[in-house]
């Protein structure tokens, strides 16, 4: 992107994005593959946490994905689990030619739940974070123990997104990552939308002097019930 006066611009959105899953199902290498176009065919397990910036354009602005690998052996768990914390997106990867990194998955969302990670996206409201169920590996097709029926049946089940992903021959990969992000703009588009309106509305002074004072809810939905006139004569 380019802009006139690029030492002061910024991001419009900074969101933080949180790599999750068993040992060897192959983040490190979605995320080469997304930040840099690359793979790394004998990448090693990551030790505690790293991170890896990309910028992305949506409806014209300007979002910077800041996008933490953590590792997946237990003996890190504690040190990787602090770091979800702010996170508002989450990638929870398996891989397809090995079950055992699929079982795992309902651990792994135990885990991001119960912190109940949260981020103020704005100083009206929070959101939860945006998680898409991705199987990897999608080019082992000969190897494979996990059928995408499997997968998008507990994605359903749990209400995520899903999609599986190949960091080898880089299918899908930057739509997985791309989803979470659009999905987290979506809804503070939607949250900041709905706030505005609010404020616009509250304590709204109508001609005799009367003041209708709005309890809005988030649910745009539930503003026309919640609406309250404080009538005094």
């Amino acid at each position: 992107m380019a802009f006139n006066n690029e030492e002061e611009k910024t991001e419009d959105y900074l969101f933080k994005i949180v790599l999750i899953g068993d040992s060897a199902v192959g983040k490190s290498n979605l995320l080469a593959r997304f930040a840099r176009d690359e793979f790394y065919p004998n990448s090693k397990s990551t030790i505690g946490v790293e991170f890896q910036t990309q910028k992305m354009d949506i409806n014209g602005k300007e979002v910077k994905a800041q996008i933490w690998d953590t590792a997946g052996q237990e003996r890190f768990r504690a040190v990787t689990s602090a770091y979800y914390r702010g996170a508002v997106g989450a990638l929870l990867v398996y891989d397809i030619s090995r079950r055992q990194t699929f079982d795992s998955i309902g651990r792994w969302l135990n885990e991001l739940h119960s912190k109940n990670y949260r981020s103020h996206l704005c100083s009206h409201s929070d959101m939860n974070v945006v998680t898409i169920l991705v199987g990897n590996k999608s080019d082992l097709k000969d190897a494979r123990e996990v059928s995408t029926a499997e997968g998008k049946a507990l994605a359903e089940a749990e209400g995520l997104f899903f999609m599986e992903t190949s960091a080898l021959d880089s299918s899908n990969v930057a739509a997985a990552f791309q989803t979470v992000v659009k999905e987290i703009y979506n809804i503070l588009s939607r949250k900041v939308m709905i706030s505005q309106e609010l404020q616009k509305q509250d304590a709204t002074v109508i001609g005799n002097g009367k003041t209708v004072v709005l309890q809005g809810e988030e649910n745009p939905e539930a503003v026309a019930e919640t609406k309250k006139g404080c009538c005094s004569s």
